[in-house]
């Protein structure tokens, strides 16, 4: 429910009153220096980080993926989506001039 709320509020945000070719760097760095609105987008990244990666893992789980490389496979994601996020945190707080 929450990647549905943050999905919507970020294709209002961005597509209908934003429209996607007039969406800059220097408009987004705007709209993250708000806390409301950073606080929304990291948590749209957490939801839609797990969402993704849980899709990829079970995907792979309904395909066979068993045993030694199921194992191997949940750690390689979580390596992956844990570099996802801490990225996607580290660009949010520098957008909202947290750090320079």
């Amino acid at each position: 429910m929450v990647l549905l709320f943050t999905l919507a509020f970020h294709f209002l945000w961005l597509h209908f009153v934003n429209h996607a070719a007039e969406v800059t760097l220097w408009g987004s760095a705007l709209r993250m220096d708000r806390l409301s609105y950073l606080l929304l987008m990291v948590v749209f990244l957490l939801t839609a980080a797990f969402h993704g990666i849980n899709g990829i893992y079970n995907a792979l789980v309904n395909e066979g993926l068993s045993g030694r490389a199921r194992r191997v496979t949940a750690w390689v994601l979580a390596i992956a989506g844990t570099i996802l996020v801490v990225q996607g945190l580290r660009v949010s707080v520098a957008l909202a001039g947290v750090v320079n």
